[in-house]
């Protein structure tokens, strides 16, 4: 220690003043010597000065008197760059508060600054004055609880901010000295790192006998305090980097005494450590047991490194040894000295070895499996990172099996941690074969991670593990096959983090595929030379999109069936009316990001129109190349299903992707690139409107695959038909062909996707002409072959099919186009012997509802049904868009030429829900339409209140007598709105309870006891009685079970949904509280779905806390008054706010419009829509009877 020697020496007072020297005249002035020096024994600062790493400004230095009274005048170079006594920093700081103390306050001036503080870069000080910035030094963050007075190990550490290398440097000196002390020191270090303020003394340290017995009864008096948490796991900012400086502290300690040889001299340094905190890490307490495993773990990573470091010296030490040995002269003394070396680093590494085995066995077997998942986590990342950086050591399997068994740890992110320490391992390529006998025991486990595990994310990153550890060929086909299927997994996280896996399995099949073609060479014999402008001829793609197509259909369920319609229909059956994507669509959606050929979609388009028939017809007469990769090329029925759902999301991922890129370069987008993204759409739009009639020709017979074709229209940009006016013809052909498909098919699937087409084509203004010519001559067949068929029935057998087909269409087709006009045309036959019907369609479909027939077979039952519920479901959209016509006169104030008599119709609705009993599917939809018909013309009565006095004084006599006019605001709904009579109201409440118990049966669920009150005693069928009979269930499988169960949610939750908008209307239990009630009985009981559906029912309660704000806010909601007299529907949203404090404020406010107006919430859950103006149903963004909740 040369440098604390001459320090030693400067600091004895015997030795003579710098000034006494001879040659004091020649030599350079300088403070430092003129300073009496102060006794290391009487300032315990000056150990540690030396390493404070802050330093001292030049505009902040000071001239500090000496000890004899004089002024140092000059000051070296030397001096200003030196470190600052801790005298002077004490100095400084003391002046600064005592300043600040002194210093007479401004009243005003925190004002002006405030004003000004806007305008200004840096905010100014509380007094005004401008605090200088602090320089920025990466040190820890000084404790709360700590003040400067502070001493020791923690002190230095986390409260003065000094450098872990200086504070170990300094420990190990002071080790040297005085080890007890300086062990003391340390121990009481780790203490108080727990959160404990309790200490040890020397004579502890002396006697490690004792150290458990000790350690016993600081746990008691820790135990006593009820310390509520620990600095590693506190949230406080001031704790944010201790875990990383306490593990750096001893990873530097062992480090530092490996560099001083006090590691191999005293092994007690490490011992006596090992005795107090290896104690500590098997404590009850999980503060000390924590804090002591953290230590450990860094303690054996600072080992793994010096054991790293002494193997590479050693190896490079007898290279070095055997290198001097091939040397023609010898030099011996040179290799005794290599050879000396060589061993001694063996012996440092083989101590260095049983330190590491001791914490090992002593901490990490006991911890790994921790109570705390905290201490598993640390444990499990400190067991890859030694793993890493001694791979010699612990890239075993005797190792490796920890990391095994945690992959069934109960903690998710536990089992997080472990895949990614495995996923870095199986990267390290020249490890593989290290890894073969653990990968081979526990492969099970990762595949059943990978398709089992309950959290989504850690899935994932077991496939990405996986397919690192496919590349290193360990991994078996079948367990291949296994992760392959996760392309139809119902999370989305899963099947994106499959793809690239999946495209592997691609691959791999596509070189089998060109391996049996002849290789390369016989490809290109077969294909010929390709062109990139046509994409009607083979390609080497089509080899790729015939894998792709193999992989998906022998990974899907359903693979061996010829026609895969059942999947896709079943789905839209559970959910009418809502977007919901088959599962091909999701798998193809995921395929679309990891096989690029699929960006390609010109090219899979021409693969799926290519007449390939002369494949089969030759049979093997020709073996030519050609005639060989056409039948390879050739695809079943279920192939052709899989590649056009690839398809349609190919063409929608294409079109995102170039909205995407010009929305991201929007702020800095050039001219060029809005060309580019502009002649990419329009590209797709042409190719596009031309692709589909020819796959509707050619896929167009079988439903499945002419519901996914007509798909594509839904993402036409029929913007392009508005500018490109030349090509208004291949528009109509178009629609044709929509036209043709709507006509010719009875399935509902693809009922609903051309009715979804075409009111995609409504939408565009330029093409509204040519579109409603479309419909008005669908309209013009259906009513036509209605009349037809009813006709024949009045004179011999009726056509139950032809009559269930024509009303599904006319269901269809009333809900995105008007139908009043058309429902209200008597069309009389001029021909006398025609059987065509004479009157209105709306009395043909009245009579339909309230015919009944008896004696029928199953199969004619079934087909009555489904015409009756067309029929009521026809009816229900012609009444919706008389109650919207009626809506847009009461706003404008306009005559009303005709009111509708909508009650024949509700009397056979009431019929049907008598003569059914049970959940029938028909009393269901004729309860659910009876409630929407009386909430319907009960929203008018609404508006007609709020334009009462606007109309009374625009309002003018017309002069025809037989237009109705509205001189008040309840002429129009007395005649239209009639509350549910108590009877009615008590047959709705039957429906209800049998639907409820429906529901509780096949969910499990217990139902509250009915109570005496009078409206349990509602009459109900004896038929309609539901045995709870588990015997059904015993030959169901688990998956028909869960769609019963969701069938009958929905039906639930669809029925409640329309009890509680005719509640909210004042048409059900208008005179007391009864209903709600009832329906509030099991809201806790039957589902999260059901409990939202309800929760509009507490919309009186979300009103009164509002009401009951003081009436200080007077003139603010006058100001929001006036704001919305000028902002509309966006002022009164800002009201409900400001006025409501709760989270409810956004249900308040959707409850206040759809009370206010339930038609509009009524309007947009069904599929009719406004082309030519922007009505007020579009801002209901909430609806009581809206599905969307069923996935919740």
């Amino acid at each position: 220690m040369p440098a604390r020697l001459s320090s030693m020496e400067l600091s004895d007072p015997i030795t003579p003043p710098a000034s006494s020297s001879p040659d004091h005249a020649t030599r350079r002035k300088s403070g430092r010597v003129k300073h009496k020096p102060v006794l290391l024994n009487n300032d315990p600062t000056a150990s540690i000065s030396s390493y404070n790493s802050g330093k001292r400004k030049r505009a902040d230095t000071m001239e500090m008197p000496d000890t004899n009274g004089s002024i140092g005048e000059e000051t070296s170079l030397d001096e200003e760059e030196s470190d600052p006594d801790e005298e002077e920093m004490k100095e400084k700081r003391r002046k600064s508060r005592s300043k600040k103390s002194t210093e007479k306050p401004a009243a005003k001036k925190p004002k002006t600054a405030k004003l000004q503080s806007t305008t200004l870069p840096v905010r100014p000080a509380v007094n005004g004055v401008k605090k200088p910035p602090k320089p920025r030094r990466p040190r820890p963050q000084a404790l709360a609880a700590m003040s400067d007075q502070e001493t020791g190990l923690f002190a230095e550490i986390f409260v003065h901010g000094h450098t872990v290398d200086a504070v170990a440097a300094e420990w190990v000196t002071r080790y040297n000295e005085h080890n007890a002390n300086a062990m003391c020191e340390l121990i009481n270090f780790v203490l108080k790192c727990t959160g404990c303020d309790l200490e040890v003394d020397v004579h502890d340290i002396e006697d490690p006998d004792n150290a458990q017995s000790k350690l016993e009864d600081l746990l008691k008096e820790y135990q006593a305090k009820n310390i509520p948490e620990y600095p590693l796991i506190s949230k406080n900012k001031a704790y944010a980097s201790f875990r990383a400086t306490l593990t750096a502290f001893f990873f530097t300690l062992i480090s530092t005494a490996h560099a001083a040889g006090v590691l191999y001299t005293d092994l007690a340094l490490l011992e006596n450590i090992e005795v107090w905190v290896m104690t500590m890490s098997s404590a009850s307490i999980r503060p000390f047991r924590h804090t002591a495993t953290v230590i450990s773990l860094a303690m054996e990573s600072a080992l793994c490194s010096v054991y790293s470091s002494l193997a590479d010296n050693t190896a490079k030490t007898v290279r070095q040894k055997e290198g001097e040995q091939k040397k023609k002269s010898v030099n011996k003394e040179r290799i005794a000295f290599l050879q000396k070396k060589a061993a001694e680093e063996e012996r440092r590494s083989a101590v260095v070895d049983g330190m590491m085995e001791n914490i090992f066995t002593a901490v990490y077997v006991h911890r790994y499996r921790d109570v705390d998942p905290k201490i598993r986590v640390d444990c499990v990342t400190a067991l890859g990172g030694w793993i890493t950086a001694a791979p010699d050591k612990f890239f075993t399997s005797a190792y490796l099996r920890y990391l095994g068994w945690v992959l069934s740890d109960v903690s998710a992110p536990t089992r997080a941690e472990v895949i990614k320490q495995l996923s870095k391992l199986y990267k390290r390529k020249d490890d593989v074969a290290r890894l073969r006998a653990f990968t081979e025991k526990f492969s099970p486990r990762f595949v059943e991670m990978a398709t089992r595990d309950a959290d989504a994310n850690i899935r994932a990153a077991v496939i990405g593990m996986l397919d690192l550890v496919r590349d290193t060929g360990l991994l078996e086909p079948n367990d291949i096959d296994s992760i392959g299927r996760l392309i139809f997994d119902s999370e989305q996280r899963v099947r994106k983090a499959v793809a690239g896996f999946f495209a592997k399995n691609i691959n791999d099949s596509y070189d089998a595929v060109i391996e049996d073609l002849g290789g390369e060479e016989g490809l290109a014999e077969a294909i010929g030379e390709e062109d990139p402008e046509d994409f009607d001829i083979p390609r080497r793609a089509w080899l790729k999109f015939k894998c792709l197509a193999e992989n998906l259909q022998a990974y899907s369920s359903e693979g061996d069936d010829a026609d895969a319609s059942s999947s896709l229909p079943e789905t839209i059956a559970v959910f009418p009316g809502s977007v919901v994507e088959s599962r091909f669509a999701l798998a193809a959606r995921a395929v679309y990001d990891g096989v690029p050929e699929v960006k390609d979609w010109e090219v899979l388009a021409g693969y799926l129109l290519y007449d390939n028939s002369a494949a089969t017809s030759n049979g093997n007469a020709s073996e030519s190349p050609e005639m060989l990769f056409r039948k390879t090329c050739l695809l079943n029925g279920y192939e052709e299903i899989l590649l056009l759902e690839v398809l349609k999301e190919a063409v929608k991922q294409r079109l995102l992707e170039a909205v995407d890129s010009e929305t991201e370069k929007k702020s800095k987008r050039s001219k060029v690139r809005v060309e580019e993204v502009r002649e990419i759409q329009e590209s797709i739009a042409l190719h596009l409107a031309q692709v589909i009639p020819q796959l509707l020709r050619r896929f167009g017979a079988s439903p499945t695959t002419a519901a996914v074709v007509l798909q594509l229209e839904h993402v036409l940009n029929l913007e392009i038909f508005e500018e490109l006016r030349q090509d208004s013809t291949t528009y109509a052909s178009l629609l044709d062909d929509i036209n043709k498909q709507f006509l010719s098919h009875v399935d509902h699937g693809v009922l609903a996707e051309a009715s979804n087409a075409i009111l995609h084509a409504r939408s565009y203004e330029d093409l509204e002409e040519i579109t409603e010519g479309k419909i008005q001559e669908l309209w013009s067949d259906t009513i036509s072959t209605l009349r037809t068929l009813v006709g024949s029935r009045k004179s011999g057998e009726p056509d139950f099919t032809g009559l269930c087909n024509t009303i599904t269409r006319i269901s269809n087709l009333a809900s995105i186009a008007d139908c009043t006009r058309i429902f209200e045309t008597e069309e009389r036959s001029n021909s006398k012997t025609s059987n065509a019907a004479t009157v209105q369609p709306t009395h043909i479909l009245t009579q339909l509802v309230q015919d009944e027939y008896a004696d029928m077979d199953d199969e004619a039952q079934e087909q009555k049904d489904e015409i009756i519920t067309g029929a009521i479901k026809a009816l229900v959209f012609y009444h919706m868009w008389i109650a919207r016509s009626l809506k847009t006169s009461l706003v404008a104030n306009m005559a009303t030429l005709k009111l509708p008599d909508w009650h024949l119709f509700a009397s056979a609705l009431l019929s049907l829900m008598q003569s059914r009993s049970g959940t029938d599917p028909v009393r269901l939809a004729a309860t659910g339409a009876y409630l929407d018909i009386h909430s319907l013309f009960a929203s008018l009565k609404s508006i007609t209140s709020r334009s009462d006095d606007q109309s009374t004084k625009q309002m003018a006599t017309p002069p025809n007598k037989q237009i109705q006019q509205r001189s008040n605001g309840d002429d129009v709904p007395s005649s239209l709105s009639r509350p549910i009579s108590p009877e009615a109201q008590s047959l709705i409440l039957s429906v209800f309870a049998v639907t409820e118990k429906q529901y509780a049966r096949l969910s499990r669920r217990k139902l509250e006891a009915a109570s005496d009150d009078a409206i349990d005693s509602a009459p109900e069928d004896p038929e309609s009685e539901i045995e709870d009979d588990e015997d059904e269930d015993e030959g169901t499988s688990s998956e028909q079970i869960r769609t019963q169960q969701l069938l009958a949610e929905k039906q639930l939750c669809e029925l409640a949904g329309k009890m509680v908008l005719a509640v909210l209307g004042h048409v059900l239990d208008h005179d007391g509280q009864k209903v709600r009630r009832r329906l509030l009985r099991n809201r806790m009981r039957l589902g999260a779905n059901f409990r939202e559906v309800l929760a509009y029912l507490d919309e009186p309660k979300a009103k009164a806390k509002a009401k009951a704000k003081p009436k200080a806010s007077t003139a603010k909601r006058r100001d929001t008054t006036q704001a919305k007299a000028k902002g509309g529907k966006n002022a009164k949203s800002k009201e409900v706010v400001e006025v409501g404090s709760e989270e409810e404020s956004d249900e308040e406010e959707d409850f206040g419009r759809e009370e206010d107006d339930p038609l509009g919430a009524e309007l947009a859950n069904d599929r009719i829509e406004d082309v030519e103006e922007d009505h007020r149903g579009k801002g209901h963004e909430k609806d009581p009877d809206d599905d969307e909740i069923m996935g919740d």
